[in-house]
């Protein structure tokens, strides 16, 4: 099956075309581990049964895997599905299946906490990824949405230059409406080399803009304000 045959799947250039750049990415974001920290006191996950949407090429999932009891990865694109199907080869309790988030390849009422960051979810048109959500979370359980905040930060500031018709108050509404709450955090790029900040840069946003961001701001570290949204169940 073709990414095209999933229903509601938006290609993502940035993991899509530049996996390994992106791997640099992720190891920049959040050194802290402010995000999961913030998750862990709304709904904690160890000893449950964890779902990662959008996995990518599943840098989350030992993560999730050091506390929770099973963890599931879904992933749209064939490519970062084999390559997280390798990160996780003998890890007990984790698996990758190929799906998307309008359409989740799990039973009702299977995980205790499903996460999504950057993956999917930019207020409407994500309707039917949050109907799946409630479907598959038990009661009890808790779903956590990872957004970027176009209103703060050197990262906020790029992010609403490359998208000048994003409108983060109607994205927040949209999510409030439906139930979920949030929390604004500040996090980092925190980067080794001064190389990897201006690879990542260059797969994040158009060419010109990101000679542009690039040419403006110094150094290895980018402070980066996150939309964290969460909802019980």
């Amino acid at each position: 099956m073709s990414p095209a045959d999933l229903p509601g799947v938006v290609p993502s250039p940035n993991v899509w075309d530049s996996p390994d750049v992106y791997e640099l990415e992720n190891l920049a974001v959040d050194r802290g581990g402010r995000i999961e920290a913030a998750m862990r006191s709304v709904r904690d996950w160890a000893g449950g049964d964890v779902l990662d949407v959008g996995c990518g090429t599943g840098f989350h999932l030992p993560r999730f895997a050091a506390a929770a009891r099973t963890v599931t990865g879904v992933e749209p694109h064939p490519p970062l599905l084999r390559r997280a199907l390798e990160r996780v080869r003998g890890l007990e309790g984790v698996r990758v299946l190929h799906g998307a988030a309008g359409a989740l390849p799990l039973p009702r009422a299977s995980v205790d906490v499903a996460h999504a960051r950057w993956a999917y979810f930019f207020g409407p048109g994500c309707e039917p990824g949050l109907a799946e959500l409630e479907r598959v979370v038990r009661p009890g359980g808790a779903a956590f949405v990872v957004d970027n905040d176009a209103t703060r930060s050197t990262f906020g500031d790029w992010f609403a230059a490359s998208l000048p018709g994003y409108d983060q108050a109607a994205v927040d509404r949209f999510f409030a409406r439906r139930g979920w709450s949030c929390e604004r955090l500040e996090v980092a790029w925190e980067f080794e080399r001064r190389e990897d900040l201006e690879a990542v840069v260059r797969i994040e946003f158009a060419p010109a803009l990101a000679e542009r961001f690039l040419a403006g701001h110094a150094g290895t570290s980018v402070d980066y304000a996150v939309v964290l949204r969460h909802r019980r169940y």
